[in-house]
Order: structure tokens, then C-alpha cells, then sequence
């Protein structure tokens, strides 16, 4: 080609030489909570909802009430409580009795030692009804009513919810499957857990820059950084999970979105061409070599087949047989020279 076809055809030539590549790793991830702000919240307690207190997007303080459970729990917990009062009261009684009977030696040793043992069961008993019932009442043991108030853990929004009035709901210490009701929490900061596998593990560190798009937001990357690496493998994928934070006060990341991200870790030196400069023909795959000028002053260039290493490096492609630094390569105007050279002079 003379010099005017390759100036038309913005074909560039430059001399191959070591490039810093390999600058990131890219893998896929998944948008989801940052623990520390969110509760899941279920109902301890059988019943069913008789009022609703909260709603979707509303703000709640710790101890709000988010929902009301009319339920049998509360008055079995109530009459278990009452019931051991009594029993030990009952117990308290015949101990203090037989243990003046037999400081005065008007009852028998095992008579004695039965009361006392009846007493620390009775004791026992109680203990575990009042802790039962301040589990559903979260420290309060005044059972009065069989409403149970579902009260949110922490601070935050109302992010979802899960129940409606009239619903039977299962509680966790039901024996069945409980049914998350309401969750609660702030998407001001959230996580993406990434896979990373193994060969890039050692590459990977906390404090590492990320870059992540999603399908929503294809324009828009956000920056976050690694601030944890598991400590095992997952046994079927071989991959690490690692996890960035990311500030997200525009809450454009949503929970369970999929995302590309994009590890920043420590570059390499690497013979490597621009994309750019290889192309794909068939099976193989070339660089266009500058090899000299013909004696009317054109161009030549020659076809040179290479391997690549195509999971490395960014804007960078190492070549890793088939080009010795120094050579001149055309790194644009390739997808022309390919033509030329199929079609012939």
C-alpha cells in the first residue's frame, strides 16, 4: 500500500514493545445488603395479623411497632407463668415446713431433702416460663393481652414487607417454616459479593479499587473497594467470595441486581499489543507486520499468525509466541490490510 492508501484507511503502524497489562480482574457479582444495616424480622409467635403499623418506604426507630399478632402464645406463655408462680409458691411452703419439722426433729431427713428438691424444680420451672415469656415480649412479662407487637431491631426504612391484616403467620418457635414478614434497613451503603478464582486469588487484596456497571445503569460505573476475602474455596466453582462496599446515597444499586466488576489489582510487564492490532481470520489468529517498501516506494505488509493471552489485561492483549519486541505492527486500519490481503493485489 503506498503511504496515501494507509493515511486514507488511517492505518497506524507502531513498534511492539512491553505494555503494564493485566491491571484487572473482571468477574461477575451480585448486589446485596450491607449486614450491619439491615433486620430480617420474623415472628416468634403463631397467630394471626390483626393490624399493620408500618409501611412500605416509612422510616421506623428501634422498638417501633411494625405489625400487631393476635396470638394463643402469648396467653400459654401468660398461664405457664402463672402456673409456676403458684407451683412455687405451693413448694416454698411445704420446704419452710419441713424444715422446721426437722430442725425439730419431727420429720425425717428424706422427707426434707424431697421438699428442698421440689422447691429448686419449682424455682427452675419458673425461671424458664418468665424467660419464654420475655423472649415474646421482648423484656416485658405483663402479659395482659394476646396482641403481639412486632417491633423493629433497629433504625431504618421499611424496605419490604410481607404480610397483610387477617394473614396466619408462622412463628419461629413454632416448629414450622416462618416466613420473613418485614425487612428493615438502609441502602445508603451496600455490598457486591464477586467470584474470584483461584489462579487470581493471590492478586486480589482488601483495600483494592472496583468498578462496577449493571444492566440498568450501562453508562454509569460506580467505585467501591475490596474490604473482604473469604477465607475458603467454594468446593464446586473453585472460586473466592469477595466483597466491596460501595457508597450508595442515590440508592441506584438495589439489592440482587447482577453486576460486572472490575478489580483493580498490581499491573505486569508484558509484550502486548493494542486490541486493536489482532484479528481474528478463521481458526488463526494474526498482526499485520510492516516488512519493508517495495522499489516503487508501497508498503508491505505480511501476515504473521499469533497466540494470545486473551483473560489477561485491559486495553493491552499479550502476544505469547509469534512477535519479538521491536517489530512494526499495524494497530488500526487492520480489518482493511485483512481484506487487502484476502482479495489479493
Amino acid at each position: 500500500m503506498t503511504e496515501k492508501q494507509l493515511e486514507e484507511a488511517k492505518v497506524e503502524v507502531n513498534v511492539a514493545d512491553e505494555q503494564d497489562v493485566d491491571d484487572t480482574i473482571l468477574t461477575a457479582g451480585r448486589v446485596t445488603f450491607d449486614d450491619a444495616l439491615v433486620a430480617h424480622i420474623y415472628s416468634p409467635v403463631n397467630g394471626r395479623v390483626i393490624r399493620i403499623d408500618a409501611t412500605l418506604g416509612q422510616r421506623v426507630k428501634k422498638g417501633d411497632s411494625l405489625a400487631v399478632i393476635d396470638s394463643p402464645d402469648l396467653g400459654i406463655a401468660s398461664s405457664d407463668v402463672g402456673k409456676a408462680q403458684a407451683d412455687l409458691l405451693a413448694a416454698e411452703h411445704d420446704y419452710n415446713r419441713q424444715k422446721e419439722l426437722y430442725a425439730g426433729h419431727a420429720a425425717s431427713q428424706r422427707d426434707y431433702e424431697t421438699s428442698e428438691d421440689a422447691f429448686r424444680k419449682a424455682k427452675a420451672e419458673l425461671d424458664r416460663a418468665l424467660q419464654k415469656a420475655r423472649l415474646f415480649r421482648t423484656g416485658n412479662t405483663a402479659l395482659v393481652t394476646q396482641g403481639f407487637a412486632l417491633t423493629a431491631p433497629i433504625e431504618g426504612e421499611v424496605i419490604a414487607r410481607a404480610v397483610s391484616p387477617g394473614i396466619e403467620v408462622q412463628g419461629l418457635y413454632g416448629g414450622g417454616t416462618a416466613v420473613e414478614l418485614f425487612t428493615v434497613g438502609e441502602l445508603d451503603r451496600v455490598w457486591i459479593v464477586a467470584d474470584v478464582y483461584e489462579m487470581d486469588l493471590a492478586r486480589v487484596k482488601v483495600g483494592s479499587k472496583v468498578h462496577v456497571k449493571v444492566v440498568a445503569y450501562p453508562d454509569k460505573p460506580f467505585e467501591g473497594q475490596v474490604d473482604w476475602v473469604a477465607g475458603t474455596l467454594d468446593p464446586q466453582t473453585r472460586t473466592v467470595k469477595v466483597r466491596c462496599t460501595f457508597q450508595n446515597l442515590d440508592r441506584l444499586l438495589k439489592p440482587e441486581m447482577y453486576a460486572t466488576v472490575s478489580i483493580s489489582v498490581d499491573e505486569k510487564k508484558a509484550l502486548a499489543l493494542p486490541r486493536s492490532a489482532v484479528v481474528r481470520m478463521g481458526d488463526s489468529t494474526v498482526i499485520f507486520v510492516e516488512k519493508g517498501k517495495t522499489p516503487d516506494g508501497r508498503i508491505v505488509f505480511e501476515r504473521h499468525p499469533v497466540t494470545v493471552d486473551e483473560g489477561e489485561g485491559g486495553q493491552w492483549m499479550p502476544i505469547t509466541h509469534g512477535l519479538e519486541k521491536g517489530t512494526r505492527v499495524a494497530v488500526t486500519g487492520t480489518v482493511l490490510l485483512s481484506q487487502s490481503i484476502s482479495q489479493g493485489p
